[in-house]
């Protein structure tokens, strides 16, 4: 697990924090570009307990039209809402037009989940100012910290 900060963000603020539960309290709308509709998926799994979590999720899926009850868009351009976190379920070669249209949306970070990473698009989106969490799962992170969270 790779955590990339902004120039001059220290920790979001505060030394010594952990950035990762600083994100997971301070931002509660997840974009998850990738997510399927199939259960077995591992994006699914994930999101509907972040979902379950109390964070607000929005589908980003050509390939869907509605998931987990949420209506699903082609592209982050067309969320027609403000963009918190992008969960990143691609694999790490499509991560640059991802980091590329979150940066675009206003995201506040981009998430690549476990097994993802792409050091050019980190670069890019952290130089942009948005926080990179590369090579980790969403919902192991969120687990780890569940009781500082409630």
């Amino acid at each position: 697990m790779r955590v990339l900060l902004p120039d001059g963000a220290n920790s979001l603020g505060h030394p010594g924090a952990d950035a990762i539960l600083e994100l997971l309290r301070n931002y509660k709308t997840i974009a998850v570009v990738g997510l399927s509709s199939n259960p077995m998926r591992p994006s699914h799994g994930v999101t509907e307990y972040m979902q379950s979590a109390g964070y607000r999720i929005i589908p980003v899926n050509p390939n869907e039209t509605e998931v987990l009850g949420e209506k699903s868009y082609a592209r982050l351009e067309d969320v027609p809402e403000k963009i918190d976190i992008v969960n990143v379920f691609r694999r790490a070669e499509e991560v640059p037009p991802v980091v590329e249209s979150a940066i675009r949306v206003g995201a506040k970070a981009v998430w690549m989940q476990l097994g993802i990473e792409n050091e050019e698009a980190a670069e890019k989106a952290r130089a942009a100012g948005l926080v990179v969490i590369e090579d980790a799962c969403i919902l192991v992170e969120h687990k780890k910290r569940w009781q500082s969270l409630r």
